[in-house]
């Protein structure tokens, strides 16, 4: 575990795919066995989806010494923000990288008047629970099919401390 070193949280450009998708590959990589070939597949990307995702969302990198090793993106529909594709590094996985990136993102959604907001996890992905769980998100209830699996909506509000239910 790489502790202590410094790393900045900015926002991705064109020029940061290559990373984002290392970085994705590697975080996801343990729990290929657990996902369908699709749902792996959209979780990791590839060279046209990370293209497509980089124009979709706004998408926030940390990097270290020039390497890409943590990720989130986010998107705004009106005062309902939604987070997608976080990913840390496994050598970076256990240090305050995913709660600054997490924190970053939040930061972003409110300077864009959003009051809430969701993100959806799979259930292979316990510890990305209870990490969003800690950080203020609750489960919606709501269960959707991500290529045959189950996909978790969470959803916290970033207007005070406490959670609510879904806003659609």
């Amino acid at each position: 575990m790489k502790t202590g070193r410094e790393y900045k949280i900015r926002k991705a450009d064109a020029n940061d795919a290559d990373g984002v998708l290392a970085c994705l590959r590697a975080a996801f990589e343990r729990y290929r066995a657990q996902y369908t070939p699709e749902g792996f597949a959209d979780t990791v990307l590839d060279s046209e989806t990370i293209k497509s995702r980089m124009r979709e969302m706004l998408v926030l990198v940390a990097v270290c010494e020039g390497t890409i090793i943590g990720t989130i993106g986010y998107s705004v529909k009106g005062r309902e923000g939604h987070l997608r594709g976080m990913a840390v590094h496994p050598d970076w996985q256990g240090t305050e990288v995913a709660s600054a990136l997490l924190s970053a993102a939040e930061d972003e959604l409110r300077r864009s008047n959003c009051t809430f907001v969701n993100l959806d996890t799979t259930e292979p992905l316990k510890r990305a629970a209870r990490f969003y769980e800690k950080h203020g998100f609750s489960a919606s209830g709501k269960i959707s099919d991500f290529f045959g699996m189950r996909l978790c909506e969470y959803s916290k509000s970033l207007g005070s401390n406490h959670n609510v239910g879904s806003a659609k």
